[in-house]
């Protein structure tokens, strides 16, 4: 069940300030727009769900078994829409560790499995997070969902950072397509993300979200193609 986080709130007294809701929502709030976007959502993650993770996800959990023990999928807390927890899906890349919900994955993080190297580098661990959008728990488009320690980390770092908790997050989002993907490691590419979040949240329509999806599929095809012996180099 979903629990609301706190994250919405931006000020230690629990109060929001003025200007962390600065910029009228265009688009986000309107009802059109909304059920456009929800149908979309419906539709392509069915498809997905259907035509593409019911035959790839058996031949995936085998190699994920086969490369280290574990489970599956990894299951995470992370924050959505107006501060209210959801459970986040994404295929298993990592060993089990206790650090998994408090540190990022960094560049050549020994956590980090062979085959799952390969399923971040292709973004194929993202796949389960349709059965997210299905749900309604999350969108095509929008930004992206944090695990709960690294929100509370850039809302301490960035006055008005849950702004973007405004709208539903997303599996793609315009911060991605702007090069700003992966672990958020200081304050510039966290604020780099944040602005890019933020003038989504302000000037999200469908045109933009159809540009979104259309950029993201051509910049995935530049890593599908990775050598399936990548996938057992790492011990």
């Amino acid at each position: 069940m979903a629990r609301y986080t706190g994250i919405l709130i931006s000020r230690n007294d629990g109060t929001v300030r003025a200007e962390d809701l600065t910029g009228p929502l265009r688009q986000a709030n309107n009802k059109r727009y909304q059920l456009l976007k929800r149908s979309f959502d419906v539709i392509m993650s069915t498809f997905v769900i259907l035509g593409v993770l019911s035959w790839l996800t058996p031949i995936l959990a085998i190699l994920i078994k086969l490369n280290s023990k574990g489970p599956v999928f990894f299951i995470q807390e992370r924050v959505g829409k107006d501060g209210l927890s959801f459970h986040c899906y994404k295929f298993r890349t990592m060993r089990p560790n206790g650090d998994a919900d408090r540190l990022q994955a960094m560049q050549n993080d020994v956590r980090i499995t062979g085959i799952g190297n390969v399923l971040r580098k292709s973004n194929l661990d993202e796949l389960p997070q349709f059965f997210n959008v299905l749900a309604g728990q999350m969108s095509l488009v929008g930004p992206r969902p944090h695990m709960l320690a690294d929100c509370r980390r850039f809302t301490q770092l960035i006055p008005g950072y849950a702004f973007r908790n405004q709208v539903t997050p997303g599996i793609t989002g315009l911060a991605q397509i702007k090069g700003f993907s992966g672990p958020a490691s200081d304050k510039e590419s966290i604020f780099g993300r944040y602005q890019w979040d933020a003038f989504y949240v302000r000037n999200a329509n469908f045109l933009l979200d159809m540009r979104i999806i259309r950029k993201t599929i051509s910049q995935l095809f530049g890593y599908w193609f990775i050598p399936l012996s990548l996938i057992f180099t790492r011990k």
